[in-house]
């Protein structure tokens, strides 16, 4: 068959595509880092300035959000800012000290982490509602990571000081993400990996809480399901009835707060005081009965005083910076994404600020301050933000309302909570640690997407039979695959007509006309080395299904690149490659509106030149009609080709 040339088939203007001159190399580039690390154009009303010193102004706005709403700031703000921080330190309090020893830490390091950092965060913080302290799935993870290389019942001091050490690298480099803008690598913890995560790091939680629930004094040193399971089996002669049933009826009436909390969210003060009404009804209970004489263990003693520095203890010693290295990245991503998705979530529902580059600043500087003022890491809890939210919050003054109720408490009342028994904080952090149990999201993930779902269990039995960090790993690596997979086997379709509208679409998902001898192949994703070869298998294979589906010879093949956002030199040299064996075969490839990254690289690469201008079309109906042209031009050709073939036989005929 002969090829066909289309610069004469289509009478308009079939080369509507524009070749006009490419884009510098400087503007490429400027391009692609803005569009990489400002895709949100953060400095738009910077530039709107002209006065430099309103620029400044501007500038000053932008680097320390708290004077974007503070030059603003009224007495009925401060109202509703006031009690939103009261009702955000009454779950604080014995939040701060249950997680502290869920760290391995002194209950008095868990007071200093609410004091400190919520100063940072108000200063430093975009969203309007986050309120700040330590996590409990961050507080297990820095245990079990710190713990493989000192025990904190061995060495106490060495082990607060590595600690520390791993917040403020906890917070190095979280800053370092934020003055990067390198938020894309948080999304590298997708929602199905959290929920995985979270479920799962609930139920070691849970499990773990279980020796201040029974009253054990010998437990598993390792999180897994069944190592903590056998370590109770193994003490179960130690399991005190009069912490069990106190720790069943504090953990009942958490879990009563918060059912009437749900039902009614008027009773949200319910739910908030609840934590602070277990502490201080245990307490006195404790110190009636004489608990310790009924096996009833308490925090002991705590001393008055603000935060002391601690930047002297920092320890980058080579001996045990891996461990602290590891549990910093980690428990730094993980903090990250939590509060930033929270803040997040709580800024849409409000239509308030929220940017999650200055949200990775405020918390890496809070945990850099936090590590050299006795405080661990970090970030903005689900629970304590949900109240500060339902309290009435307003703006991030309530961070420091919050901050100066826990300094008031450091210095007057810290002793106090000396007397808080270990199964009260139990009951606490099971409490809380509970409603990351999502059934419901893991169910939806399960309808909605298989992958996502089967992303998020690995996750959760990772974390329960494994470990923490072992199980997220685990997680983000079936992520990572997934998106290779979309890579390596890029989303493609045939095309079809729809006949009432004339826009062309997915024959799998609409009723379509097609034409015969002519396919319409459509690539929906970039084209890179790794998909090069996939692409033009992908090419043959619609062109065979086409054939033996309809027993017509397919002639002309039209490829819409309107999806392909970018391609790099493989591409390009696979490309050329499908374009000649699709010659050799007697058919003509034909191209429709490349991406203009696109077409730089083919007119750079010599491919529009070799395969020539008039095979791209600006829209399909355009390739369309220059290959139905193309088609009766080529029948005709060999009609004439056949009768004069026939004529010439018969003549031999004659003269025989």
């Amino acid at each position: 068959m002969r090829m066909m040339d289309y610069s004469n088939c289509y009478p308009e203007d079939p080369h509507a595509v524009n070749f006009a001159g490419q884009r510098g190399f400087l503007k490429v580039l400027k391009s692609g880092f803005k569009e990489t690390l400002f895709p949100d154009d953060p400095f738009r009303e910077i530039k709107k300035e002209e006065k430099p010193l309103f620029r400044a102004i501007k500038w000053l706005q932008y680097l320390v959000p708290i004077f974007q709403w503070l030059p603003t700031y009224t007495w009925r703000l401060f109202i509703s800012d006031f009690f939103a921080g009261i009702t955000a330190t009454s779950i604080a309090v014995p939040q701060a000290i249950s997680y502290a020893k869920l760290a391995d830490l002194h209950p008095i390091i868990g007071l200093y982490t609410c004091f400190v950092p919520p100063i940072v965060y108000a200063i430093f913080g975009s969203s309007r509602h986050l309120s700040v302290g330590p996590i409990a799935s961050a507080s297990l993870l820095i245990s079990q990571t710190i713990s493989t290389v000192v025990r904190p019942e061995e060495d106490p001091i060495l082990y607060l000081h590595l600690v520390l050490t791993t917040t403020f690298v906890a917070g190095l480099f979280q800053t370092c993400l934020g003055f990067l803008r390198l938020g894309i690598l948080v999304d590298l913890l997708s929602h199905s990996t959290i929920t995985g995560f979270m479920g799962g790091a609930a139920v070691m939680l849970t499990l773990q809480q279980l020796k201040g629930i029974f009253g054990l004094k010998h437990f598993a040193h390792k999180t897994g399901v069944t190592t903590v399971l056998k370590s109770i089996w193994t003490y179960r002669h130690e399991i005190r009835w009069e912490t069990t049933v106190m720790g069943l009826f504090f953990l009942a009436y958490l879990q009563f707060t918060k059912h009437q909390r749900n039902r009614n969210r008027k009773l949200f003060w319910l739910s908030a005081m609840a934590p602070m009404t277990t502490v201080i009804v245990g307490g006195v209970f404790t110190y009636l009965v004489n608990g310790k004489r009924h096996g009833i263990q308490t925090v002991g003693h705590l001393s008055r005083g603000i935060n002391p520095l601690t930047i002297k203890y920092l320890k980058f010693d080579s001996k045990y910076l891996a461990p602290v290295l590891r549990a910093g990245f980690i428990t730094g991503i993980l903090s990250m994404a939590e509060g930033i998705a929270i803040g997040r979530s709580f800024a849409v529902v409000e239509n308030t600020p929220h940017d999650g580059n200055k949200e990775m600043i405020a918390f890496g500087l809070m945990n850099m301050c936090g590590s050299v003022t006795s405080c661990y890491l970090t970030t903005g809890p689900f629970s304590k933000t949900a109240v500060n939210y339902i309290a009435g919050c307003k703006t991030a003054m309530s961070n420091l309302v919050q901050a100066f109720l826990v300094a008031l408490t450091l210095e007057f009342l810290a002793p106090l909570f000396g007397y808080t028994p270990l199964v009260v904080l139990s009951a606490i952090i099971i409490s809380a640690v509970l409603g990351f149990l999502n059934y419901a999201e893991v169910v939806h993930l399960y309808k909605v997407d298989k992958f996502d779902f089967i992303i998020c269990m690995a996750g959760f039995v990772g974390v329960i039979f494994v470990a923490l960090d072992i199980g997220l790993m685990i997680s983000v690596g079936l992520s990572i695959l997934r998106a290779l997979l979309y890579v390596a086997r890029p989303d493609s379709c045939k095309l079809g007509k729809l006949p009432d509208l004339g826009c062309y679409r997915d024959t799998d998902q609409y009723t379509v006309s097609t034409l015969p001898g002519i396919l319409i192949v459509q690539l929906g994703s970039p084209m890179y080395f790794a998909n090069s070869n996939y692409v033009k298998e992908r090419i043959m294979r619609y062109i065979r299904c086409e054939e033996d589906s309809t027993g017509i010879t397919v002639e002309q093949i039209i490829l819409d690149l309107s999806g392909v956002t970018s391609i790099d030199t493989t591409s390009l040299e696979g490309l050329w490659e499908t374009n000649k064996t699709i010659e050799n075969n007697g058919m003509q490839l034909s191209f429709v509106n490349p991406r203009i990254e696109v077409l730089e690289k083919m007119v750079a690469a010599k491919f529009v030149s070799r395969v020539g201008k008039e095979s791209f079309f600006l829209t399909v109906e355009d390739a369309v009609k220059a290959s139905q042209i193309a088609l009766r031009k080529s029948r005709a050709s060999n009609s004439e080709d056949g009768v004069r073939g026939t004529t010439i036989h018969q003549s031999a005929v004659d003269s025989c």
